[in-house]
């Protein structure tokens, strides 16, 4: 990346510009804003999180926000109520609460004498999730909005369900929030209230696990922020970014086509859960760059021509062997003027016996699967984000454990952009089942490497809302639709379609061993047609502005580790996400982080399964020094799911704050 020093204008950094709410709630924000604003005013860009701005996002907001003001924006970096340095205190995620501060916050800043009037909103994850439900809610001033890694359906396509199935993410990133939230302000920002606001937001603090865990269908709760329910509200013009190896590719597609009343462009990189300018797997994107060419275009009127690029740029990737990660992914950007694209098309494969996959008329299958409950070890995680090994690794440990359908070596390029449909005729032995489909690039050595995934709770075959027992033995027609990707397959490779009745630890298991029966299938894949090499788009060199200034107390280090009891027969994979410990340079606070998970479960039983989180939170400055300790468990039997919870709050080393959760809720179809 190419650091920028020098800029069009000088900029006024505010670490602590208050903005109070109507209800009396004061917001913290880190603000930067041209000198000169005043004499010539700006458009503001928002984002807002609850992921701290003080030492929680400060490595990618100093490298983002200061590049940005120093272009002509007033650049405002909220902490969330109930977070960081803010008053008051969070109830869920994307609640009422929180959309309707952005939304104050928006008037706020356009009322300011060195704003123009417009503002602009962006963010990656949460903040790409309120910035689409914010647009949707049309404050005046919102006239651009720029969202990444986001989605457009809070319960098909979020860390919660995936294909009506309970992802083991609702309970890992819920723990993660309760490691997030539980932190002390800063008292360098609130003075000698950080004690009592530490308090007061630990006994408050809210089990998020189990919240969305009662909510296990598509109601109400999930529709409301789903802006796919109504795109016509969005009338922002909108920029959607996603990357391959992140979990919310699929809502870029949507997006694109499914906002019609403002102007919408995507962009899909090969990243995980990164802003683009520094994401990884490379290449990374000069996204600042673009990004001005978005807020220069709808926040100042400049004529930057992003009207009229393609509907959708996308990352083509080449074939690669498997790894669990990826520095670098080879391959070339395409462009799509239109989307849905009239260059892509689609080629039917059919699921034959003897496991082969191939251009044929439907054939009949009598195929039993029942895999055993740790099919999926070599899933990765649901949501690369942390920079460790996370991507899925060899499918072959895998593919044993499911029926696979081989289609012969290629004799050309194939290349896949889009979602894959698999549909079947298949029976399941059990009224609580489901299905996990694998699609795979077989190298010549035999190794395999998984290009995309979906899986599928059956008794949602028909509605996510109203979902219904199966009847064992019925043979049911299911469409199952893979997640999006482009992907190119070399020729020698082979394609390889692997279905398995469980997918442990990506999604919780059925209550009860399952056997499929497949009688039918055959696979749809959207193929745009092959023989250019070059780059079809190119993106500047990444840049930004400076980076943070820290001294580093302890190295981070990641682990991920697969172990098998042979007394017990227990599978057991551990993770272990050290963060390290840094020191600011400008304003001394010191804070690290250690998150560690264990998924445990017998191949023979799914009442087995158990997930446990344990995160360390620590916060320190001279004398001062605060930790939280964050546990979470769950298990399930036949009837319920039981999640357990767990803060312990210290100042120095007397504990000063204790509080456990504890709840059982009836599972209901899942």
């Amino acid at each position: 990346m190419k650091i920028v020093t020098e800029f069009p204008r000088k900029v006024v950094e505010h670490p602590d510009l208050g903005i109070v709410m109507p209800d009396g709630c004061r917001l913290s924000v880190r603000a930067w804003i041209p000198k000169d604003a005043e004499a010539d005013p700006v458009p503001v860009i928002l984002e807002h999180l609850p992921y701290r701005k003080r030492d929680g996002t400060i490595a990618r907001d100093n490298l983002t926000h200061p590049y940005f003001a120093g272009h002509g924006y007033a650049c405002l970096r909220v902490d969330m109520r109930g977070n960081g340095d803010s008053e008051g205190l969070m109830e869920d995620e994307y609640s009422e609460q929180e959309l309707q501060d952005a939304c104050d916050v928006i008037a706020w800043a356009a009322s300011q004498p060195w704003c123009n009037g417009r503002v602009g909103m962006m963010g990656i994850s949460w903040g790409g999730f309120n910035a689409l439900q914010v647009a949707a809610m049309q404050p005046e001033a919102l006239k651009a909005i720029i969202t990444l890694c986001s989605t457009d359906d809070r319960y098909a396509d979020d860390i919660h369900y995936k294909g009506g199935l309970l992802l083991n993410e609702n309970q890992g990133w819920g723990a993660t929030m309760l490691a997030y939230s539980s932190r002390s302000p800063d008292p360098a920002i609130v003075g000698d209230r950080w004690r009592d606001m530490w308090l007061d937001r630990l006994e408050h603090e809210p089990f998020l696990p189990a919240l969305w865990l009662s909510h296990q269908h598509r109601d109400a709760y999930w529709k409301r922020g789903s802006v796919c329910e109504d795109f016509s509200r969005i009338k922002a013009a909108t920029l959607a970014i996603g990357g391959w190896g992140d979990a919310y590719k699929n809502a870029v597609s949507r997006l694109v086509t499914g906002i019609t009343n403002a102007p919408a462009k995507g962009i899909v990189g090969p990243w995980i859960h990164k802003y683009p300018h520094f994401a990884v797997p490379k290449p990374a994107i000069g996204f600042l760059q673009e990004a001005l060419r978005w807020w220069d275009r709808w926040l100042k009127d400049a004529d930057t021509g992003v009207e009229d690029d393609p509907a959708m740029r996308v990352y083509l990737m080449d074939s690669v062997p498997p790894r669990d990660w990826y520095e670098e992914r080879p391959g070339r950007w395409i462009a799509e003027r239109d989307w849905p694209s009239s260059t892509i098309g689609k080629q039917t494969l059919t699921l034959m016996p003897g496991g082969v996959l191939a251009k044929s008329d439907a054939a009949a299958l009598d195929l039993a699967i029942a895999s055993p409950q740790d099919c999926g070890m070599a899933g990765g995680e649901y949501c690369a984000i942390w920079l460790g090994p996370e991507l899925p690794g060899d499918q072959r440990v895998d593919d044993a454990k499911s029926a696979c359908f081989d289609q012969a070596p290629l004799e050309a390029d194939l290349d896949i952009v889009g979602g894959p449909v698999l549909r079947m005729k298949i029976a399941a032995d059990r009224p609580v089942a489901m299905v996990a489909v694998r699609l795979c690039d077989v190298q010549p050595d035999g190794a395999s490497t998984r290009i995309t995934y979906g899986v599928m709770n059956l008794c949602h075959r028909a509605s996510r809302e109203f979902p219904q027992p199966v009847a064992p033995g019925e043979i049911m027609e299911v469409a199952l639709r893979l997640d999006d990707v482009a992907y190119s397959v070399k020729p020698g490779h082979r394609l390889r379609v692997a279905i398995s009745s469980t997918y442990w630890p990506l999604v919780w298991p059925s209550p009860e061993p399952v056997t499929l029966t497949l009688h039918k299938a055959a696979l749809d894949l959207p193929v745009r047609a092959s023989g250019e090499t070059a780059d079809e788009w190119r993106f500047k060199e990444p840049e930004g502005a400076p980076r943070w200034r820290i001294e580093n107390l302890r190295k981070a280090t990641n682990r991920r580790e697969v172990t098998r009891d042979a007394s017990t027969g227990l599978v057991t994979l551990d993770i272990l996400d050290d963060f390290g410990e840094d020191r600011d340079l400008e304003h001394g606070l010191e804070n690290g982080t250690i998150a560690r998970e264990t998924w445990t479960i017998d191949p023979a039983d799914p009442l087995s399964a158990m997930g446990q989180t344990h995160w360390t939170e620590t916060l320190g400055r001279g004398d001062w020094r605060v930790r939280t300790e964050t546990r979470t468990s769950m298990r399930s039997d036949a009837e319920h799911f039981h999640l357990e919870g767990r803060i312990e709050a210290f100042e120095g080393q007397r504990v000063v704050f204790s509080r456990q959760f504890s709840n059982k809720i009836k599972r209901d179809l899942i």
